[in-house]
């Protein structure tokens, strides 16, 4: 009979113990983040909302990033004396193909990070917002045409034309998450593909990303998120300056066949007479 309540006792305190063992044990995490809902169309509101374990005096970095890892959207978050932040993303833009996309919350460093996701059906319409002018210009070597460009969040250094690979290479200086809206002449760089309108591709330090576009019959319209330390945006196209247009072309081969001409006049008028 005794070891019968022995053992019953024993029990007793086991079951005891692993009910209380989720009170001591549990690891809470330092920052949590939520969306108000699992799926968007075009247009909704994305409503972030979160919560940190501790004030740190710093905000808070949301960065939206589609399935392939390209940034779509970037914010800093003032956290209140709550502990709790929230932002407000409209789907669209940016977010053009259908899939799952990702909000992962920074905070303080990156061991204190959080994530969830979302489902995006996808952008069915083509921007229509006219392109915004912008007051700063810059020059490209090899065109008399100007880049207009607007920069938050950062500063440009310098855009120059890689030809071999038919790019520009804008250095910029990333003191922050921020946005580069560029105004190309499609004098100075185009996309096309039989004629029509094709793709850019867009990289920032060696990672492709996503952009917004509007277009003209005379520019493309860039608009790119950048995080915070980016130095290096790359946007491949089909065409960039200098390049050789019809007119250059024809003075080429005028001015080949002139040196040709006088070379072999110059060699038949030493060839000795007899």
């Amino acid at each position: 009979m005794k070891a019968h309540l022995t053992v019953f006792a024993l029990s007793a305190i086991l079951f005891a113990s692993i009910g209380m063992a989720p009170a001591f044990g549990q690891i809470q995490s330092s920052i949590v983040v939520t969306t108000d809902k699992s799926s968007y169309s075009e247009g909704d509101t994305i409503l972030v909302t979160g919560e940190v374990k501790d004030l740190y005096g710093v905000p808070v970095s949301v960065i939206v990033t589609s399935s392939n890892g390209s940034i779509v959207a970037i914010a800093q978050v003032a956290v209140g004396a709550d502990k709790k932040f929230s932002t407000e993303i409209t789907a669209g833009g940016t977010m053009r193909t259908e899939g799952t996309y990702t909000v992962t919350v920074q905070y303080g460093n990156e061991n204190r990070t959080a994530a969830t996701s979302f489902e995006f059906g996808g952008s069915t319409t083509t921007p229509t917002n006219p392109p915004k002018v912008t007051d700063k210009t810059v020059s490209i070597e090899g065109s008399t045409d100007l880049i207009g460009y607007e920069i938050t969040g950062g500063k440009l250094l310098s855009i120059m034309p890689d030809v071999d690979a038919n790019s520009l290479i804008v250095s910029i200086s990333a003191t922050s998450d921020g946005s580069l809206t560029l105004t190309i002449p499609r004098s100075i760089m185009d996309a096309t593909m039989n004629g029509e309108d094709d793709d850019f591709f867009v990289l920032i330090d060696g990672e492709e990303v996503d952009f917004d576009e509007t277009t003209t019959s005379t520019n493309r319209v860039l608009t790119i998120a950048f995080p915070v330390g980016a130095e290096e945006i790359e946007i491949i196209g089909t065409f960039v300056v200098p390049e050789f247009g019809t007119i250059a072309a024809m003075i080429l081969a005028v001015a080949i066949i002139s040196i040709i001409a006088v070379s072999a006049k110059s060699r038949l008028s030493i060839i000795p007479r007899y």
